[in-house]
């Protein structure tokens, strides 16, 4: 389930501190639609809908 490219952990890091300081910036009314316009955006560049769907089923679980 991993892309062939994967991250580093300081390359992850980086990514999460991205991530978070765009939902801050997006503010509360809009950080949801960012993260859905992120997602779709990554799942095309992913380009193939049931890695997409592993992909959710990871980041949903134990939340």
């Amino acid at each position: 389930m991993t892309a062939p490219h994967s991250l580093t952990i300081p390359g992850l890091e980086t990514v999460y501190d991205l991530l978070a300081t765009a939902i801050d910036e997006a503010g509360p009314d809009k950080s949801e639609l960012l993260l859905v316009k992120l997602a779709l955006l990554n799942a095309n560049a992913l380009g193939d809908p049931e890695l997409f769907r592993a992909h959710l089923a990871s980041a949903a679980a134990d939340l």
